[in-house]
């Protein structure tokens, strides 16, 4: 059952990544519910707002790649290439989508970005579990 809440959960944030990537505005000045404060920031730091969904997605898509893999041989560097090339095909989506609307246009920094935040993610759920475990 938590797996399956995982999956979901990484479902909707790659939908809130395509849907922030796909705005015909990239300034997100159109979205009311955003408050002003996190558009200032967000249009401040236009490459580092790129990774904060991708930490949650790295993070969730190590969750669930652990708990996956908890029978099976457990081969770090697999995992970590499994889980790179998961983020890279979500990301590059996300930026060639750009290529057909008008006012947007894609970045490599912003690929660059998403792998780093997700890597992120990752990194702190190997942390946290370390933590957990030396309890």
């Amino acid at each position: 059952m938590l797996n399956k809440i995982v999956q979901l959960s990484m479902l909707v944030i790659a939908f809130i990544i395509f849907y922030f990537s796909w705005l015909s505005d990239p300034r997100f000045s159109s979205e009311s519910y955003i408050p002003k404060w996190l558009l200032n920031w967000g249009n401040d730091y236009y490459n580092l707002r790129t990774a904060l969904p991708f930490i949650v997605f790295g993070f969730l898509l190590e969750f669930y790649s652990k708990q996956k893999i908890e029978g099976e041989m457990k081969s770090t560097i697999f995992n970590l290439i499994r889980n790179v090339s998961i983020v890279t095909a979500v990301v590059c989506v996300s930026e060639i989508g750009q290529l057909f609307i008008q006012s947007r246009s894609p970045d490599l920094l912003d690929i660059f970005f998403g792998i780093v935040g997700s890597l992120l993610g990752a990194l702190f759920y190997n942390l946290l579990k370390r933590l957990r475990n030396a309890k």
